[in-house]
């Protein structure tokens, strides 16, 4: 079996004779990963979030295996909170020592000596239950229409990202793109091409983010890009390119060519401890309510006066709204009235020098 395929278990303990027999007795079906006291294994934990199951002893130096489980079930990472951690227990180990171990919520318990088949048939057990419990999590946390990571997935790696952010005191950069007016669009094209042009506009953007970036449906009319060690500057630069790529998603509309209108935030967090998902959404979202109010094409970030993103043609022309009105939909038409006053505004003015008898040139 190729190791790269094989679950990944860590095995805690400070006898070296007994993490070379765990990993005789599980290699051949598990990758097997050793740290001799809880400070290298919660460093390891902190590193990789792909072990299935944790094994650690009780009694080990510089941190024992209380103190390991207390971290690993306090983690702000969901994912690390619900490992499961299988306790080796000795003989010196008694009654006491497994309740203590099991109220800080250990999972399960071996003996010392342990065999290989007790070892084996712990570790897949809890290996198949960690898998199944991430299969599901993933579920839930995906779009169904882009196939792209959900408001819930956006947000449990915004607290990753923060909390990484903030140890290694490193830049991060949240970007949130908004389709402006995205219900008369929809009301405009029909459910069947809506999406057809929110899926388009999903691959086009998967296109400008790195390796490390995150990137979400996160509403019906939002996309939602996490990008670490990206500060501010860094983040303005990929909103560039994000607008570039949106430009050339045009649609047709009563046979004229039509881009999708958008307006986009960006938020660089203070690497802290303090930073929350919660309050990082805050900020953006008053952002966005200063965009919405400017119009399309919009870019609103930290310490930014509103700036044209290549100011793009508006959600309803004339014509679209004439229409409208005629099918009797005029409470569409009404949320568009400030974009359709700037595009009549040119004429007023000429019927007004018409009409005071001005000399037009």
């Amino acid at each position: 079996m190729d190791n790269n395929k094989k679950p990944l278990l860590l095995f805690v303990d400070d006898s070296k004779v007994m993490r070379l027999a765990a990993d005789k007795m599980l290699g051949r079906e598990f990758q097997v990963d050793v740290a001799e006291n809880g400070v290298e294994a919660w460093r390891k934990i902190d590193l990789n979030p792909d072990y299935s199951v944790v094994f650690s002893d009780l009694a080990m130096p510089e941190m024992d295996g209380y103190a390991l489980l207390e971290k690993i079930r306090n983690s702000p990472d969901e994912g690390v909170a619900k490992l499961p951690v299988i306790i080796v227990t000795g003989a010196e180990n008694d009654d006491e020592a497994r309740s203590r171990a099991l109220k800080q919520g250990a999972t399960d318990f071996i003996s010392k000596p342990f065999n290989s088949t007790d070892l084996l048939a712990r570790a897949r057990a809890h290996s198949n239950y960690q898998e199944e419990r991430k299969a599901l999590a993933r579920q839930a946390m995906v779009d169904p229409l882009t196939r792209l990571g959900n408001h819930r997935y956006i947000q449990h790696r915004l607290g990753q990202e923060l909390a990484l952010a903030a140890r290694q005191q490193s830049a991060l950069s949240v970007v949130q793109l908004e389709i402006y007016q995205f219900n008369q669009l929809f009301i405009q094209l029909g459910k069947r091409r809506a999406d057809m042009v929110l899926m388009k506009l999903a691959q086009l953007l998967q296109g400008v983010v790195r390796k490390e970036d995150s990137l979400a449906r996160s509403k019906v009319d939002q996309f939602t890009f996490l990008l670490p060690s990206a500060d501010i500057e860094g983040a303005r630069r990929f909103v560039e390119r994000a607008l570039k790529v949106c430009e050339k998603l045009a649609f047709q509309h009563r046979g004229k060519p039509q881009r999708l209108p958008v307006n986009v935030v960006l938020h660089s967090p203070d690497a802290n401890a303090s930073s929350t998902p919660e309050a990082v959404q805050r900020v953006l979202d008053g952002y966005l309510k200063r965009a919405r109010e400017a119009g399309a094409g919009c870019v609103v970030g930290d310490e930014d006066e509103i700036s044209a993103a290549g100011k793009q043609g508006p959600v309803m022309g004339v014509e679209q709204a004439l229409g409208l009105i005629q099918a009797g939909k005029q409470r569409v038409v009404v949320s568009a009235l400030p974009d359709l006053k700037r595009q009549l505004m040119p004429l007023l003015k000429l019927m007004q020098q018409v009409s005071s008898g001005q000399e037009i040139v």
